[in-house]
């Protein structure tokens, strides 16, 4: 949720686990308002999952720039995510099995962190030689 408005629900999200991170989940494009999301620029790249395109959430005069990705054309073995769409928990009311979540912390990753999961997590302080 943003602001009051459901930006996407799933039942068939894929929890993509990374070392030393909480999990991240990418949702189908069929289960996202994609109306609010524009492209935006920029991209980076994942040696595990590929290329990386960015969105903006974009409703009347209120954004939050880059702040989803998705992987259109994902490496080998990472296929799944090719229609989907992952999104930071900043900014969102965001929600994993009825249990509330947080973003991971630090700027850049992009995993949800529930209460019943346990840290530390890439991200916090002093994480960066992990």
């Amino acid at each position: 949720m943003w602001g009051g408005v459901q930006v996407a629900r799933s039942a068939r999200t894929l929890r993509v686990l990374e070392t030393a991170h909480p999990p991240t989940y990418y949702i189908p494009w069929d289960d996202v308002a994609r109306e609010l999301l524009q492209p935006a620029p920029g991209g980076s790249f994942c040696e595990w999952k590929g290329p990386a395109r960015y969105w903006s959430l974009v409703r009347g005069n209120k954004s939050l720039p880059s702040h989803a990705w998705s992987y259109p054309q994902p490496l080998a073995g990472a296929e799944a995510l090719a229609d989907c769409v992952a999104f930071y928990a900043r900014g969102l009311e965001c929600s994993v099995g009825g249990l509330p979540a947080t973003p991971q912390p630090g700027g850049f990753y992009g995993g949800w962190v529930t209460p019943d999961l346990a840290g530390p997590f890439k991200g916090d302080p002093a994480s960066e030689g992990w």
